[in-house]
């Protein structure tokens, strides 16, 4: 059973530790997600999602959508995958399934129009799928210990109880899993402008402290191409209703679920974590696309709080809902796992919801299934940086 010293997991040929044992469905182009979603309707045990990428992108943008897709494969929890291509997308579903393979699990190919449409791909994926998930379901569990734990954290829509409950809770969480030799990725780039100085101020070196700059002004340098200047703006009408008033608010609660641990590097997004400790993820404050990327990045885990309420979910990564106050945590229980209102109630500390997060974290990487994932809350989105041609 999971305790203290450990979870449950599957070692991978590369390594690496799963929490889940999927077969990903994984199409490379838009035009492909429908027949992916009917190859996990046939074939228990398969997942897939539905997104608009994969064609008429190039550059940094085709660069990143290619890594995402790519991580999403190469992911520790997931066993197998079926590359499902169209055939003439920019994303070649053939370079995608090479890159997954280094990790030395087992990656195919389908191509709709090698295949002669959209039935024979179906078939043909079904039938991999199928032999796939019988020999992953003939793995079994080991015992592991947190040192092979990367666990993302996140918030969305907040309000004004985020940063007294569950983000310091999760802050907690984060401090434990570094301390324990895994890794803890703080994401959300939009959603720290305004408490930059605070983590730039905990940075393992200068190199570390000025990219943290870099990164808040490239983000905000973003908005104002657009003729928005974020930092004088708002929260989103969420936030404002939930207690809100301005960017350094949700910022500095945001900021809490860092802990108090070094900040040891800053990675892009959907990059693959190069140290052990507190990492900094490049994403936007977009739900979606911020879980995709920690996913991408081989994050086995997501705690994400909420103050409004949320079903969001990964197709691969059980994400820990954690409500940060009691009265939406009863108002929206099936969507909800855990209830750090308790602090704000004056009936638990942070450091004792933080125990109780943490306790999660190792039931659900030992097989305990979220609220996500009953509902099968799959979603996916990719963060776009550059224009569709």
């Amino acid at each position: 059973m999971p305790n203290e010293a450990g979870f449950w997991g599957y070692r991978r040929p590369d390594g690496k530790v799963g929490v889940r044992n999927h077969v990903l469905i994984l199409p490379t182009i838009t035009c492909a997600t429908q027949a992916a979603k009917q190859i996990t309707e046939l074939v228990q045990g398969a997942v897939s999602f539905i997104h608009q990428h994969g064609c008429a992108q190039v550059g940094v943008d085709y660069e990143q959508t290619f890594r995402t897709y790519a991580g999403m494969g190469m992911n520790p929890n997931v066993y197998g995958v079926v590359v499902l291509g169209l055939g003439c997308e920019t994303h070649q579903a053939r370079n995608v399934a090479d890159h997954i393979a280094q990790t030395g699990k087992p990656v195919e190919v389908v191509s709709i129009q090698d295949h002669g449409g959209t039935l024979g791909a179906i078939a043909q994926g079904a039938r991999i799928a199928a032999k796939m998930v019988q020999d992953a379901s003939a793995l079994m569990r080991e015992p592991f210990d947190f040192s092979e734990l990367i666990v993302g954290t996140e918030c969305g829509g907040s309000d004004a109880c985020s940063g007294l409950s569950a983000n310091p809770a999760v802050g907690v969480v984060s401090d434990m899993i570094v301390d324990r030799g895994g890794t803890a990725i703080l994401a959300e780039t939009t959603e720290l402008i305004g408490a930059e100085h605070l983590l730039a101020n905990r940075a393992v070196d200068e190199t570390v402290a000025k990219r943290v700059y870099e990164v808040i002004q490239a983000m905000e340098n973003r908005a104002i191409a657009m003729g928005v200047d974020i930092r004088t703006g708002n929260p989103s009408p969420g936030n404002v209703k939930g207690g809100l008033t301005t960017l350094e608010e949700k910022s500095l609660g945001a900021a809490a679920k860092a802990g108090s641990r070094p900040l040891q590097e800053l990675i892009e997004y959907a990059q693959t974590p190069n140290k052990k400790g507190l990492v900094w993820m490049d994403t936007p404050g977009h739900d979606i696309e911020q879980l995709t990327g920690m996913a991408a990045g081989g994050a086995q885990v997501v705690l994400f709080t909420s103050g409004r309420g949320t079903p969001t979910g990964s197709p691969i990564v059980p994400v820990i809902k954690i409500a940060t106050n009691t009265a939406m945590f009863e108002k929206m229980n099936e969507n909800m796992d855990l209830n750090a209102g308790t602090i704000i109630d004056g009936s638990e500390s942070i450091e004792s919801v933080g125990q109780r997060i943490f306790a999660e974290i190792a039931a659900v990487s030992s097989g305990k299934l979220t609220k996500s994932e009953i509902l099968k809350q799959h979603d996916f989105g990719i963060w776009r940086i550059g224009p569709t041609f």
